[in-house]
């Protein structure tokens, strides 16, 4: 799923939005991905893209209390994922229910790379389907200022 989201990311960017799930499904097939990590990436975006805050109250988005992880993701989410959250959040380019909503989708990737990228590339994701990468600051807070702050 990491390497197919990599993808849509790197070659559907600039183009604002990535096609449809039958022209998507065929462009990744051609480019060779396999077919259960195609679908279970596809699943795994409409759930992103649904955006499916009836679980939280709407006025999470306005929060500002701190967050208390559990046990299982404390597990899938190590020190420096937790820090790179607070990170986004304590920076402005996420609010307490896309904090939420990020960790709801940590969760559900099954991946073996580090919960830093998974998250980097979440939020991309995340924010790409909102509309909300169009401020070049954000992706140089997201990307680069991030990169440069877990090197000291």
């Amino acid at each position: 799923m990491f390497d197919i989201l990599v993808y849509l990311f790197e070659n559907y960017f600039d183009s604002g939005s990535y096609p449809d799930s039958a022209t998507l499904t065929r462009k990744l097939v051609m480019a060779g991905f396999a077919d259960e990590d195609i679908h279970e990436t596809l699943n795994w975006l409409s759930e992103l893209a649904r955006h499916d805050t009836g679980n939280y109250p709407a006025s999470l988005a306005q929060n500002h209390s701190f967050r208390c992880y559990t046990d299982d993701e404390l597990e899938k989410i190590d020190t420096e994922g937790r820090g790179f959250i607070l990170f986004l959040e304590q920076n402005g380019i996420i609010n307490p229910l896309q904090r939420e909503l990020l960790i709801d989708r940590v969760l559900a990737m099954d991946e073996n790379s580090p919960s830093i990228e998974k998250i980097k590339l979440i939020v991309l994701t995340e924010l790409w389907i909102q509309n909300q990468l169009t401020d070049d600051a954000v992706l140089e807070k997201l990307l680069i200022v991030s990169d440069s702050q877990y090197r000291h």
